[in-house]
């Protein structure tokens, strides 16, 4: 993370000095960096006092302007240029992540914010600021919804850095770094999904035996069993959209799944096939919103299966 407020070009006198700073940063999780500077600490670290960040709900995605600083086209950071995205749409990119901590606390951010480690944020070379984006431990399959509001991290080997709120609920503090799938929501998209979610959610609470939270399954024809949350990994539901026998393929149709619910899915190998799974999700009622989702955008043959699957 590193703020390039510096590099508008009123501030263009400045870069000398920003060129100093970044080079202080280089990477927020590794520990690295100097003395001096605008930072009172010379390398990151996690906080002094421990905060329970488990509860730090997700990053609201809302349609924003963007931001008068940050956004500037091209920039140079450390002999390096950086084109930075006109547009988010689309954008899906599997990467490794790193986090940021006290070094930053309180600072300024690329587009002017100030930096705050116990909130949903990001850091990024090249999307636009603010982006919202749905990261994916690839590892465990959590995922998290962030605001990406700054630049960095300026490491080749590395895709974007989160706060700590973030990379907390990633699970991804011990190791520091973790790989990931960053993925862009579309605010208006997410917020029509939303909406419609709440109004299937009270449809639901309101109809006849809806605690039994049972419906047919649209690709056994069977009526399927009721769905219930669990801390057991085994039993999460998921909803199957396809068996391919081509991985890439596989992959390609989670991007586009992903890009267009803002929800993770996954990928598993059954012997030749590759099963393409929307989930984990929680209740009865997501998953019939999901399922109407997928409907809608198309796919029909679709199979609940549960995490031991």
């Amino acid at each position: 993370m590193s703020s390039l407020k510096d590099l508008l070009p009123e501030n263009a006198g400045r870069l000398i000095v920003l060129i100093v700073m970044v080079t202080l940063v280089g990477g927020c999780a590794s520990g690295s960096g100097g003395s001096g500077g605008r930072y009172a600490m010379s390398s990151d670290a996690y906080p002094d006092r421990h905060t329970d960040v488990s509860k730090v709900p997700d990053a609201v995605p809302q349609v924003e302007p963007l931001s008068r600083s940050g956004n500037q086209s091209t920039y140079q950071v450390l002999g390096k240029r950086y084109h930075v995205l006109s547009s988010s749409k689309g954008y899906s990119q599997t990467g490794r992540a790193s986090f940021y901590g006290q070094k930053f606390q309180g600072y300024d951010t690329a587009n002017g914010e100030q930096y705050d480690m116990y909130t949903m944020s990001a850091a990024h070379r090249t999307l636009p600021l603010p982006t919202f984006v749905r990261v994916t431990n690839l590892a465990n399959d959590r995922s998290v919804i962030v605001r990406v509001n700054d630049r960095g991290p300026f490491h080749d080997d590395r895709l974007i850095d989160l706060s700590y709120a973030a990379a907390s609920r990633l699970d991804m503090l011990g190791a520091g770094t973790a790989r990931v799938r960053v993925t862009a929501i579309d605010p208006r998209q997410w917020q029509a999904r939303h909406n419609n979610n709440q109004q299937v959610a009270a449809r639901t609470e309101n109809s006849p035996g809806a605690s039994r939270a049972q419906g047919i399954d649209a690709f056994s024809g069977q009526k399927s069993a009721p769905v219930t949350s669990s801390n057991d990994p085994n039993s999460a539901v998921y909803l199957q959209v396809a068996a391919l026998g081509s991985d890439e393929h596989a992959q390609a149709l989670r991007d586009k799944l992903e890009a267009r619910l803002s929800r993770p899915v996954r990928v598993t190998r059954h012997a030749a096939m590759h099963r393409v799974q929307v989930g984990p999700l929680d209740d009865p009622i997501m998953v019939e919103s999901v399922r109407s989702e997928l409907h809608e955008a198309g796919y029909d043959q679709l199979h609940r299966v549960t995490g031991s699957d």
